[in-house]
C-alpha cells in the first residue's frame, strides 16, 4: 500500500523560507552587479566627452545633440540627458579608472547618490568617506545630501561619558564605540515614511517602555537594546529638554536595574546607558558624569526644523524612534 504524502510536511515552512532567502540574495546580487555595470558605462562615457571637449572644444549645443541622439538610439534607457552627461564627465574626473571605482564603496551606490557626492564635495577623500558611510548605513539620497550639507565628518565623535572610569580598559573602549555625538534624528518618522538607521550595526531591539518591578514600585525604561557583537544590554533614555544633572541619576538607576535583573554576568559585558537630550552644556555634563558610578554617555540629538517647531512629548518621541528602527531594518 502506497504511503500518503502529507500536503503540509513538517519541513515545508523551513524549506520555503530557505528558498525565499536564496531568491532575495540572488536578486540583491543581480541589482548590485547591474548597478556596478551602469557606473562602469558612465565612467566610459565621461572620458570620451572630456577628451572631445579638450580636443575639439565641444560646446553645450554639441552635448545637447549627443544627448538627443543617445536617447533616440536607446529609447528605453534613462540617464542620457545633457545634465547627466555632464555628471558623467565629472565622474570620470573624480575616479580616474574603472578599477578604482570597483574597489571602492562608490561602486555599490545608486547613480543618484554618486551625483550628490560629485555636486557637493570636491575633496576625493571626503567623497570616499561619505560613500563608505552611505554603503554601511544604507542611507537614502536625501539623508546622504543632508549628512554632507551638515558636515557629518566634522561632528561625528564619541559622546561624552564616564565609561573609562566605570569600566575596565578594553571594555570601556568597546562601549565608547557604541556612542556618537550628536545622533542625527532629522529624518525620524514622526509623520512620514522616511527612515534612517541611527544607532549603527549590531543593535537588536529588546523592548520599549520595558517594565521593572522594584519592591512593588513600577519603573519603565524608554528603550532597551542588546548589542549582539559586544554581548551587552544598552539602555537608551530620550529627553525633549536640555540636559539636567538629574537625568544621569535616573539613567544610572535604569542601567543598574537591567544589570541586576536581566544581565547574565557569566555571558554578558556590563550594561551601558545612553542619554539623548535636545541640548547640553558639556561642562555640566562632565561634572554630572563624575558623580555617577554606572557607565553612561550623554549625547545630543538633532531634529529637522519642521519637527522642532512642533516638538513631540517624550512618549511620542520614543514611540517614533522605535518605529524608525523597525522600518529601517533590512532582511
Amino acid at each position: 500500500m502506497t504511503a500518503l504524502v502529507p500536503d503540509d510536511p513538517d519541513d515545508y515552512a523551513s524549506t520555503l523560507n530557505e528558498l525565499k532567502q536564496h531568491v532575495h540574495d540572488a536578486r540583491f546580487q543581480a541589482q548590485r552587479a547591474a548597478n556596478t555595470e551602469l557606473l562602469k558605462l558612465y565612467r566610459r562615457i565621461g572620458p570620451a566627452i572630456l577628451n572631445r571637449q579638450a580636443q575639439q572644444a565641444w560646446g553645450s549645443k554639441v552635448l545637447e545633440r549627443l544627448a538627443a541622439d543617445l536617447r533616440a538610439e536607446f529609447p528605453t534607457m534613462k540617464g542620457f540627458s545633457r545634465r547627466n552627461l555632464l555628471y558623467m564627465r565629472s565622474f570620470a574626473g573624480a575616479w580616474t579608472s574603472e578599477d578604482e571605482i570597483v574597489q571602492r564603496s562608490v561602486a555599490l551606490l545608486p547613480w543618484g547618490h554618486v551625483i550628490e557626492l560629485l555636486s557637493k564635495l570636491d575633496d576625493p577623500e571626503l567623497r570616499d568617506w561619505y560613500a563608505a558611510k552611505d554603503t554601511q548605513h544604507g542611507w537614502t539620497r536625501s539623508v546622504l545630501a543632508h549628512q554632507i550639507t551638515t558636515r557629518l565628518h566634522e561632528r561625528e565623535t564619541a559622546a561624552p561619558s564616564n565609561l573609562p572610569a566605570a569600566l575596565d580598559g578594553r571594555d570601556s573602549e568597546l562601549a565608547q564605540q557604541l556612542t556618537k555625538d550628536p545622533y542625527t534624528l532629522e529624518f525620524l518618522a514622526l509623520d512620514s515614511g522616511t527612515t534612517e538607521r541611527e544607532l549603527g550595526p549590531g543593535f537588536a531591539f529588546v523592548g520599549r517602555q520595558v517594565h521593572f518591578d522594584v519592591g512593588g514600585d513600577d519603573f519603565y525604561v524608554d528603550l532597551l537594546f542588546f548589542h549582539v557583537e559586544q554581548l551587552r544590554y544598552v539602555v537608551i533614555e530620550l529627553k525633549t529638554e536640555s540636559f539636567d544633572p538629574r537625568h544621569t541619576g535616573q539613567l544610572g538607576f535604569y542601567v543598574a536595574l537591567v544589570d541586576g535583573q536581566l544581565r547574565d554576568a557569566k555571558k554578558h559585558l556590563p550594561t551601558v546607558g545612553i542619554l539623548l537630550v535636545s541640548d547640553k552644556n558639556d561642562t555640566v555634563v562632565r561634572y554630572a558624569l563624575a558623580g555617577t558610578g554606572q557607565p553612561v554617555a550623554v549625547s545630543r540629538y538633532e531634529l529637522s526644523i519642521d519637527t522642532q517647531e512642533a516638538l513631540p512629548d517624550e512618549k511620542t518621541l520614543v514611540s517614533a524612534f522605535r518605529s524608525e528602527l523597525d522600518s529601517s531594518e533590512r532582511p
